[in-house]
C-alpha cells in the first residue's frame, strides 16, 4: 500500500476529519472510502483494525481512529 486510506461513513465528524487529512497530507496520498455508500469495503476495514470511523489506515498498517463518529457496528446496522 502507497496511500493512506481514510475510512469514514459521512457524517458531519468524519467530513470534518476529511478536510484536515487532505490538507495535511494531501489529496495524492490518501484514498477516500465511504463505507456507509461503499458496503463492500466494510470487511477490509475491520480486517485491517478500523473499530470505528472516522479513521485512517497509514501505508505501514496503522490506525489511526480519528475522533469518535461510529463504531463499525452501528454502520453495518
Amino acid at each position: 500500500m502507497t496511500k493512506s486510506i481514510f475510512y469514514h461513513a459521512g457524517c458531519p465528524v468524519c467530513l470534518s476529519a476529511e478536510h484536515d487529512i487532505i490538507q495535511l497530507i494531501g489529496a495524492e496520498n490518501v484514498e477516500l472510502v465511504h463505507i456507509g455508500q461503499d458496503r463492500n469495503r466494510i470487511e477490509e476495514a475491520e480486517q485491517a483494525g478500523v473499530k470505528s470511523v472516522p479513521a485512517l489506515l497509514t501505508p505501514n498498517g496503522n490506525v489511526l481512529h480519528i475522533n469518535f463518529g461510529a463504531s463499525l457496528n452501528d454502520v453495518k446496522g
